[in-house]
């Protein structure tokens, strides 16, 4: 009989592993696309306690009629002092969970009221 050669495992490629993974663990924490998400929206209920709900709206374009609608989303982010009133423009920053559906934090109040001071799309372009 014919014995055939297996190759060994060597010690070296778990070391060579083990450094890949030291390696990608640095580029994810220096890499700016893995910093936290912002947003900025609308108050649309701040009813909850420590908690505010924020609509945030975004301009998409159809993809066979090429024409630009609006489509929002609402997020529920932490308001631990209260700051935040209905109708105010906030900034919201990615956070861990807080609860059920609260993945977000708010992070200032850009402007009072917006209901009154104008259009969305005019204070976007002040910020």
């Amino acid at each position: 009989m014919v014995e055939k050669k297996v190759a060994k495992p060597k010690k070296v490629a778990a070391k060579k592993i083990e450094a890949k993974a030291v390696e990608s663990q640095a580029a994810v924490a220096e890499n700016p696309a893995h910093k936290r998400r912002e947003l900025v929206g609308i108050v649309v209920s701040d009813k909850m306690t420590k908690t505010i709900s924020v609509a945030v709206t975004r301009q998409v374009r159809h993809r066979l009629y090429k024409k630009y609608f609006s489509r929002s989303r609402r997020f529920k982010a932490h308001d631990e002092n209260g700051l935040a009133k209905m109708g105010d423009l906030v900034q919201i920053v990615e956070s861990r969970p807080l609860s059920k559906t609260k993945r977000w934090a708010l992070k200032t109040v850009l402007r009072k009221d917006v209901r009154l001071a104008g259009s969305l799309d005019a204070l976007k372009e002040q910020i």
